[in-house]
């Protein structure tokens, strides 16, 4: 996928534009991403230089370890961005993008943390915490 693509926030105080190709989306269903969202994150991330983001004046950043921050809206509350201090890219989630966005379900990660009131049944595959491939941040304590 290397189109333009463009989202926002709820309330429209933050918007976004990814150039490049975005990573397919990756379902975290860990405890730090259920809490902050109510359900699990979907999202897909672009290279850093390759996101313009207006309204960053709206964005709080929360530290939810001391490797990574979750970026939201500080007026709507719309979750965003999660980002890992020390990589290059920014992970975005796949519902705030405008449609059609062409996305596609990649993979499950923490899976042994995931909700008890639903089930994974999309046949992508699973992880009981993370693939090789997907750099997360240990919870903090």
């Amino acid at each position: 996928m290397s189109e333009l693509h463009k989202g926002s926030c709820l309330c429209g105080n933050v918007h976004f534009e990814t150039r490049g190709p975005l990573r397919g989306v990756v379902y975290c269903h860990c405890s730090q991403c259920r809490k902050q969202s109510g359900h699990h994150y979907a999202a897909t991330n672009v290279q850093d230089d390759c996101i313009d983001i207006s309204g960053q004046e709206n964005i709080s950043w929360y530290e939810a370890s001391e490797f990574a921050r979750r970026g939201f809206c500080k007026h709507c509350g719309s979750v965003l961005f999660w980002k890992h201090n020390d990589l290059d890219y920014i992970s975005v989630m796949a519902g705030a993008f405008d449609n059609p966005t062409n996305l596609k379900g990649d993979i499950h990660i923490f899976v042994a943390d995931k909700g008890d009131y639903y089930e994974i049944d999309d046949g992508l595959p699973q992880y009981e915490k993370s693939s090789s491939g997907i750099v997360v941040a240990p919870p903090k304590h």
